[in-house]
């Protein structure tokens, strides 16, 4: 009982704060507008000012693991393999590029730092997780969504080019990389900077939480109902019974094994919606798998976190 408090008091903290968020969208609190806005604000502010205090005051040296990032680089290429072959299955295959995107990519960022945070109180093995997984994330998302259009699809080398620029400038990289370059420098921290960065640093989960929240939109998102529930499944049990094993058998636990967890086994991040409504696709299969893996995430994040307690791993 006491694994299974600990675990629910790292998932179900979330799950409320983002449903505040969906309340707030239905009272009127929150618009299309003010959501967006939000959003720009945690990924272009919040999330790399937490990222880089993160890093920037911890021991670089002791926290760089390539074997980890390797791990995330190479299973998230794997799985995005797996979600190919399978899309392969859907009659008919108008939604192939979408069950791909959305069954491999996850809420890294947002779900994963808070979880960690309510674990170990700070980013712990994210920001490495988020090096190895996150640009492969946006590469594939637009080789796949490009390559399986309806009706016969081609690479568009112009969104790949430009998603490269976008990774190359991604903010959150960008924090994580400055980090890096503080902690190996050993730069010291004034009070006054860490303070202000701090404060800063602190918005972006409850506010990255809610604004994922405010984004849910139910529509025509259940009308796939079939390939609805098998792209959920992947993306939340799925990959995590086969590769979770894989990586207690390579060693990897306490935060290095949650933010495995997270990569494998959070939620489909509300970008997979974005990015499928840039590319010409009507989006209504994305966003059902956004919502049925944001509302069971907490149940099953929940359960993986238990197993791996029980067993002494985190």
């Amino acid at each position: 009982m006491e694994n299974l408090i600990f675990c629910l008091n790292a998932t179900i903290p979330i799950f409320l704060t983002l449903m505040l968020g969906l309340f707030f969208r239905k009272i009127g609190l929150f618009d299309d507008t003010f959501v967006s806005r939000l959003n720009k604000f945690v990924f272009n502010a919040a999330l790399p000012a937490l990222l880089f205090l993160d890093i920037a005051k911890s021991d670089f040296y002791s926290v760089w693991n390539t074997k980890f990032v390797l791990f995330c680089f190479f299973v998230t290429l794997i799985s995005i393999g797996i979600s190919t072959g399978l899309s392969y299955l859907l009659k008919p295959r108008n939604i192939q590029g979408e069950f791909i995107q959305a069954s491999y990519r996850s809420s890294a960022a947002i779900l994963g730092i808070a979880i960690i945070q309510n674990l170990y109180g700070n980013a712990g093995m994210a920001p490495l997780m988020i090096i190895g997984s996150v640009p492969l994330y946006n590469v594939m998302a637009v080789i796949t969504l490009s390559l399986f259009a309806p009706g016969g699809g081609k690479l568009d080398t112009v969104k790949l080019i430009r998603t490269l620029k976008g990774i190359a400038t991604n903010p959150i990289i960008l924090g994580i990389l400055t980090g890096m370059v503080w902690s190996l420098l050993h730069l010291p921290m004034p009070t006054i900077l860490n303070t202000a960065v701090d404060n800063l640093g602190k918005t972006a989960t409850p506010l990255g939480l809610m604004a994922m929240g405010g984004a849910l939109k139910f529509g025509k998102a259940f009308a796939r109902p079939k390939p609805l529930i098998a792209c959920s499944f992947l993306k939340l049990v799925g990959y995590e019974a086969v590769f979770l094993p894989l990586a207690v058998l390579l060693g990897f636990s306490h935060d290095m094994l949650v933010a495995i967890i997270i990569m494998l086994g959070s939620a489909t991040t509300v970008s997979c919606y974005i990015m499928a409504k840039n590319m010409d696709y009507d989006g209504d299969f994305t966003s059902g798998v956004v919502m049925t893996t944001t509302l069971l995430s907490s149940f099953t994040m929940t359960i993986w976190l238990y197993i791996c307690k029980s067993l002494g791993l985190i």
